[in-house]
C-alpha cells in the first residue's frame, strides 16, 4: 500500500514514515502545499495523510482541488485546530476523516489501516454489479456514481457510506452504528461526522436535499436508505 504525507515539520514526517515503514507501508513524502498537490496528482496512491497547516497551498484547497479533478484517495487530515467548524469544513471539502494534533501514533495507524479497509479503491471491500434508484446509477465494481448519466464525484468514505445504506437499504442505522460499519472503529469520531457526510450525499444526489427521498432522517434514531 502507498501513502502520501504531506506535512511540514520535519520530526513528524521522520516519525510517521519510520512507523508506517515498519508497518508495511511505502511512504512519500512532500514538506509543501505544492509539492504534494502535485505528488497527488501524479502518482497512484491508496490514502493521503495531509496537513492542514502548509506552506504554498494549504490543506483545505489541496482537499477542495483534488476532488475536483476527479481524485477519490480516500484523505486523512492533521490539524492543531480543535474547532468544530475547522474539522466540518475538512469534511465538507472531501476529506475523510481528520485526527487533530497532538496525536498518538497509534491512533493515526488505526485510522489509516480503516481507511484503506473501507476505500472503493479496494476491490476486495466492495462487491461486484450495480445498482439504481432514481436517477442514480452505482457501479460497485468500478466505485462509480452517475446522476442523469452524468458522473459524480464522490470521496472514499462518501462511496462507503452510500455502500453500506444501499447494502442495508430499509433499516434504521443509529450514528454510533455508521461510525462503526463505515469508519471502522467505535466513535473514536464525533457522531457529527456521519451528519457531515450524510448531508454531502443528499447535496450531491438528492433531488432536493432538504426534503431527501432515499436518505432519510429518522428523528431520535439516526437514518435509513429507502427506494
Amino acid at each position: 500500500m502507498k501513502i502520501l504525507l504531506v506535512e511540514d515539520e520535519e520530526g513528524l514526517i521522520l516519525t510517521l514514515t519510520d512507523r508506517l515503514h515498519s508497518e508495511g507501508f511505502e511512504v512519500t513524502s512532500a514538506n509543501d502545499g505544492k509539492k504534494g498537490f502535485d505528488a497527488a496528482l501524479a502518482g497512484k496512491f491508496d490514502l493521503i495523510i495531509l496537513d492542514v497547516m502548509l506552506p504554498k497551498k494549504n490543506g483545505y484547497d489541496i482537499c477542495r482541488d483534488l476532488r475536483q479533478k476527479g481524485i477519490s484517495t480516500p484523505i486523512l487530515m492533521l490539524t492543531a485546530k480543535g474547532e468544530t467548524i475547522d474539522k466540518v469544513l475538512g469534511l465538507k471539502l472531501g476529506a475523510d476523516d481528520y485526527l487533530t494534533k497532538p496525536f498518538e501514533v497509534i491512533e493515526l495507524l488505526a485510522r489509516v489501516e480503516a481507511l484503506l479497509r473501507r476505500s472503493p479503491n479496494n476491490n476486495e471491500a466492495v462487491p461486484n454489479g450495480e445498482f439504481k434508484f432514481g436517477e442514480i446509477g452505482v457501479d460497485f465494481k468500478r466505485a462509480e456514481v452517475t446522476k442523469g448519466g452524468q458522473p459524480v464525484d464522490l470521496s472514499a468514505m462518501e462511496f462507503r457510506l452510500l455502500q453500506f445504506f444501499i447494502e442495508n437499504r430499509g433499516s434504521v442505522h443509529s450514528r454510533d452504528d455508521l461510525l462503526d460499519a463505515v469508519w471502522g472503529y467505535d466513535a473514536m469520531p464525533t457522531t457529527r461526522t456521519v451528519d457531515v457526510h450524510v448531508a454531502w450525499l443528499r447535496q450531491k444526489l438528492e433531488e432536493n436535499p432538504r426534503h431527501p427521498q432515499f436518505i432519510q432522517t429518522v428523528h431520535g434514531f439516526g437514518y435509513k436508505f429507502t427506494v
